[in-house]
């Protein structure tokens, strides 16, 4: 998607759910550090008249000397959308919320243009971002409304609870009408598990439900039809209940958790499959790059090679056989010298130790001859 005639994309994702409490505003709050963390400018647009994004990412709720509020974007389409956003971090940045949000609703009531306030204000602020994530509240009204115009995708975080599942079932049939109504090219990204425990048997068993509906609804031309359940799931952690009474995320305040390590998963996967589809070469994060370069050159190896005795070459397979042929890169098979993947050297004949050990040369195997008069 182009705003403001730029020709850098945007991803806009609406996070959405109309239960309340499943780790929605922890969700857009901490993918959003991750991805800005990743090296990609995120804007995050609180739409809750409770403000819990904004307080969560340290800003103060309402307007102040230097910046409105989504408010007054809403409330007034020549307000410059640039004056509402704040910075939180060096790449990521956000446009607050207020009480008097709650408002906006009524105030709008009978205005033509009242769904599409958030999408016109985006298409002024241009492409200055590359990622914008936005928190829904937990109802359906104009809030709402404004993010699924504005939106390209709905990514949904959920519990894997029973009642959740059915708020899942619910919140696709309001994306099918917004979507003929209000943005013809809105799509279900997909769903993030929060606060996962899958040694619970019931999680499993909601996970497994919802798997195969989305890959039965692949080829329908559904807004849904492409959507995924995300993995990892992001594992209950008590540090991103604790974050947000500091203001901060969770990359700031814990980066070493579960739910740190989770959520920067999370973010590589949206970050890949944008590259993806806009067919950008994959990028190293900055960290990661930077390391790269601070490395030494590796040393040439050396040109002499010790002489080693050519192994006899195996039996060459019987036709019709292509399974036994050596596949290269599969990852179940084992370098020379490593033991399978779940065999130790208890599970192994005295041979095949030798063999992995480098003592002697492996020695051909022929096919058994087939049993033709059946076992005994």
């Amino acid at each position: 998607m182009e705003h403001g005639g730029q020709a850098r994309p945007v991803r806009v994702i609406a996070l959405m759910n109309q239960k309340g409490g499943v780790g929605k505003t922890t969700t857009t709050v901490n993918l959003a550090a991750a991805i800005a963390a990743a090296g990609r400018d995120t804007l995050v647009i609180d739409l809750a008249p409770q403000a819990h994004t904004t307080l969560h990412l340290g800003q103060t709720a309402g307007p102040t000397d230097d910046s409105g509020t989504v408010y007054d974007i809403l409330l007034d389409e020549g307000v410059d959308p640039a004056a509402c956003v704040r910075p939180v971090d060096s790449r990521l940045h956000m446009m607050p919320s207020e009480t008097d949000l709650a408002a906006a609703e009524t105030e709008l009531t009978g205005n033509p243009t009242r769904h599409g306030r958030l999408a016109g204000a985006l298409h002024r602020l241009g492409g200055a971002h590359e990622f914008v994530l936005i928190d829904c509240p937990p109802s359906l009204g104009l809030l709402t409304m404004n993010a699924l115009a504005a939106a390209d995708e709905v990514l949904i975080p959920m519990q894997a609870h029973f009642l959740a599942l059915q708020g899942v079932g619910k919140l696709l049939e309001t994306v099918g009408p917004g979507r003929q109504e209000l943005n013809p090219h809105l799509t279900v990204a997909g769903v993030v598990l929060c606060m996962h425990d899958n040694q619970v048997t019931h999680a499993r068993e909601v996970v497994a439900d919802l798997e195969p509906f989305f890959e039965n609804e692949r080829g329908t031309g559904r807004a849904w039809s492409d959507a995924r359940v995300y993995h990892p799931p992001i594992r209950r952690n008590i540090k991103l209940a604790e974050c947000p009474s500091f203001g901060q995320t969770i990359m700031q305040y814990a980066p070493w958790a579960p739910g740190a390590s989770d959520y920067q998963k999370l973010a590589q996967t949206v970050i890949a499959e944008w590259d993806l589809a806009i067919g950008r070469q994959p990028q190293p994060a900055p960290a990661a790059a930077a390391s790269a370069a601070a490395a030494p050159a590796p040393e040439a190896p050396p040109t002499a090679t010790p002489t080693v005795a050519p192994s006899p070459e195996p039996a060459s397979a019987p036709s019709g056989t292509e399974g036994d042929q050596a596949l290269p890169n599969l990852p179940n098979q084992s370098e020379p010298g490593q033991s399978e993947p779940g065999r130790s050297e208890h599970d192994l004949s005295d041979a095949e130790i030798h063999v992995l050990r480098g003592r002697l040369p492996a020695a051909p195997t022929s096919p058994a001859p087939a049993d033709t008069q059946g076992r005994a």
